[in-house]
């Protein structure tokens, strides 16, 4: 039975790896649908994405023949099945317009992520879940119940099989263990203000000082408030006759499609760490 792969790696860079990688397909009659590289002669690494049809060879046995090349040339790498959807867990608090976006590109098709629940620390929003039929974990955070409540996110984690946190709109900052437990599977969003304008009303701060673009910025979470690897930024231009409520509405647009971007990237296998930056192949 034909199956589909994709194949990620990042290694020092050299001669020969890309003969490497492709030799290991054509011994295993396998067909490549799409390619794509990336040398980065700052740090003098290669990052390289792989998708491949197999006619007959299965996951364990790909990865076997995978294994001695990227010994050889120092790799870390992933073998993803292609049939298997990513599962993400969206975690939002009041604010729903990411969460209703999430959940309408979903339905449709076009998230690049199956979403298996939805986590709020408020009850608001229940209903637009509900109505995608989508379950819905009201899980309160106070600062007595914090730990608590990190405990449960992680056991609904391992409970439901999720590869990816999102963070909708949700509006609790992750403990430092919390973010390390979730590295490099867990996206934010967040304004682009930052760090300009923080603090409450950064729309208000925003259109004081006369702002001709508004933005957002999606990015993995780290221990770093809001400094984590950047996968996607979205940027509106807007003029003097835009008020606060006119910037709010212009940045959640931006928002939206930040995030959305940067989830359907990650579901698809398209994001690479390098350092404290991604390689995007889009």
């Amino acid at each position: 039975m034909t199956q589909r792969f994709v194949l990620t790696l990042t290694c020092p860079e050299g001669p020969g790896i890309v003969h490497a990688v492709t030799s290991v397909l054509v011994q295993h009659g396998c067909d490549i649908t799409e390619h794509q590289q990336f040398d980065d002669p700052v740090h003098g690494l290669l990052f390289l994405r792989t998708c491949f049809v197999s006619p007959t060879a299965g996951h364990e046995e790909m990865e076997a023949a995978f294994a001695p090349v990227a010994a050889a040339y120092g790799m870390s790498w992933q073998l993803h099945d292609a049939s298997r959807r990513t599962r993400a867990l969206v975690m939002a608090s009041r604010f729903g317009h990411c969460l209703n976006d999430l959940l309408y590109r979903w339905q449709a098709g076009s998230l690049g992520v199956d979403i298996a629940l939805v986590v709020s620390n408020h009850e608001e929003l229940r209903p637009i879940v509900a109505s995608a039929g989508v379950p819905f974990i009201h899980v309160p955070v106070t600062r007595d119940t914090k730990e608590a409540a990190e405990a449960r996110l992680l056991e609904l984690v391992d409970r439901h099989e999720v590869d990816l946190v999102v963070l909708a709109r949700y509006m609790q900052v992750l403990s430092n263990d919390l973010c390390k437990q979730l590295e490099g599977r867990a996206i934010n969003i967040h304004h682009s203000f930052l760090p300009s304008f923080k603090g409450a009303k950064p729309y208000h701060q925003a259109f004081a000082r006369g702002v001709k673009q508004v933005g957002a910025t999606a990015h993995y979470v780290t221990p770093d408030l809001d400094e984590g690897p950047i996968i996607e930024q979205e940027v509106i231009r807007v003029d003097h006759t835009y008020g606060p409520e006119e910037l709010v509405t212009a940045g959640r647009d931006a928002e939206c499609l930040a995030l959305a971007r940067a989830v359907r990237w990650h579901g698809e296998h398209r994001v690479l760490l390098n350092r404290d930056r991604t390689v995007v192949f889009r």
